[in-house]
């Protein structure tokens, strides 16, 4: 029959969900620090726990030497050969036993406390270890309570939170309700790991659709993007590896089926999919959908920039709700956009036009009035001074002498 003591502990283990050999090792700890307490000495004490009886028994160790120097943790070769016969050899280790049922209520007390503090720590650990690596995961919870607009959530049997920032604005929640969240960090603190959860995030959307979508679930069709405005509306990006195989019409599923479920998972966040393309004007053509795009100019290809000219009447549905849709079209893109209406481009032409326009008859004018100076400046009636001081130039006086040698 298995012993009592030994039965609480694994039961106590199973509950944590941490290993019995921990727990024995928590008490033979908490015995030990215990008997240090009680006898205080400089013994070299040792503990050990025995499944047998379910007592946990207590040793004194001296190390066997040739000239002893330190009695309370050495003992001289011809003691230990008296006491253990030739088998007794220099610098092995002999163990003495000591009683335990002398600590009293103190000792048990403190014992208590080791044993609940180790405990504590390895569940802890184990719960830090465990879900660290399920960071990304979409976890199914039930709401328990509200601390200061976060929300305290239940997972199994450990308590996570979603803080309020994390949480859709379109949202609310009663205690008892079950909802999905993704595993956003955890964190280490003084009372324990705190698992922190994520509504908003967009690794939820990828999460879901890989959960409704077996295409994305097998690897035939991937997500290669996904932006949110959590509550309001999300476009997500995805790409066929098979040619035969539409990627949007997968994820929306037959009368839209797949893509409603996520859409209700979400409380009425619309979605829009998207098709992936490796040509960035495509790209972003597709990425302002439900927007129809009548062309696409790449302006600035460094700093990514591109002109985007969409018809007048669908330049609202272009730019979106407070540009709502521009805007997670950039971001999913990783292209800054900028938006034009068929009449404002028209305008922005037809300036451009009229300014080079301008620009050539300014030069023709000026070119006309540069040839009309040269024209009038042998016409300039009066003396030959005055005239070089009007166009600035000097003329000398030779005509004159000539007259007086024809005379």
């Amino acid at each position: 029959m298995q012993n009592p003591l030994l039965q609480t502990i694994e039961a106590l283990a199973k509950e944590k969900g941490i290993e019995s050999e921990t727990i024995i090792t928590a008490i033979e700890d908490a015995v030990l620090t215990a008997s240090r307490k009680y006898y205080k000495t400089t013994e070299n004490l040792k503990t050990r726990f025995n499944p047998e009886t379910g007592q946990v028994d207590l040793f004194a160790i001296k190390h066997i030497v040739s000239d002893v120097d330190d009695p309370a943790t050495q003992i001289s070769l011809k003691e230990a050969q008296e006491l253990y016969g030739e088998e007794a050899e220099v610098d092995m280790e002999i163990e003495f036993p000591k009683r335990t049922d002398v600590l009293g209520r103190i000792a048990a007390q403190t014992a208590k406390q080791v044993i609940f503090q180790k405990v504590r720590e390895a569940e802890r650990e184990n719960i830090f270890g465990e879900y660290n690596q399920r960071v990304g995961e979409v976890i199914n919870s039930m709401v328990k309570r509200f601390e200061n607009g976060d929300l305290i959530v239940e997972i199994g049997r450990v308590e996570a939170v979603l803080p309020r920032k994390e949480q859709s604005r379109a949202e609310s929640y009663t205690p008892g309700e079950r909802i999905r969240a993704v595993i956003k960090g955890v964190n280490r603190s003084a009372k324990g790991p705190q698992i922190v959860l994520s509504r908003t995030d967009p690794a939820l959307l990828i999460k879901l659709f890989e959960q409704e979508v077996p295409e994305i679930y097998d690897g035939t069709v991937m997500i290669r993007g996904a932006v949110r405005e959590a509550g309001d509306r999300a476009k997500v990006a995805v790409y066929s590896r098979e040619r035969d195989v539409d990627p949007v019409g997968a994820c929306v599923g037959m009368k839209g089926t797949r893509v409603q479920a996520i859409i209700r998972e979400l409380r009425g966040e619309k979605i829009d999919i998207v098709e992936w393309s490796d040509d960035p004007i495509l790209f972003v053509t597709n990425a302002l959908s439900p927007a129809k795009v009548q062309r696409v100019s790449i302006v600035d290809d460094k700093d990514r920039v591109m002109e985007v000219v969409v018809e007048d009447k669908q330049l609202s549905l272009a730019i979106g709700k407070k540009g709502q849709n521009v805007r997670l079209a950039a971001k999913l893109t990783g292209w800054r956009i900028d938006i034009k209406s068929e009449e404002e481009k028209r305008k922005e032409v037809e300036a451009q036009f009229g300014a080079l326009e301008l620009g050539d008859t300014e030069s023709a004018d000026a070119t006309l009035e540069a040839s009309a100076d040269a024209d009038a400046a042998p016409q300039v009636d009066g003396d030959a001074e005055s005239a070089a001081g009007m166009h600035g130039e000097s003329v000398e006086s030779e005509a004159p002498a000539e007259v007086t040698d024809e005379k």
